[in-house]
């Protein structure tokens, strides 16, 4: 999946351990929900200050949503 794909690399390129960087996404009706797993050491570097980092990961995603003409994305983040 594209979006899955497109969300995986930017948390990636922003946490410390790349490889503890789960991504899985789920095809609803009408929404695509991709659940974002990160170590718990670089939650707060996902999430950012007051949620700016999360807020622009979502934005981006949802923008390539949009253009691609594909459903509502909904993204959840949580460290393990």
């Amino acid at each position: 999946m594209q979006l899955g794909n497109l969300t995986e690399f930017l948390v990636k390129s922003l946490v410390k351990n790349p490889d503890m960087v789960s991504v899985k996404a789920f095809d609803d009706e009408d929404k695509i929900t991709i659940e974002v797993l990160v170590s718990n050491d670089d939650m707060g570097r996902v999430i950012g200050k007051k949620g700016m980092i999360a807020s622009s990961i979502r934005t981006i995603v949802q923008a390539s949503s949009y253009l691609n003409h594909e459903k509502h994305v909904i993204i959840n983040i949580d460290s393990f």
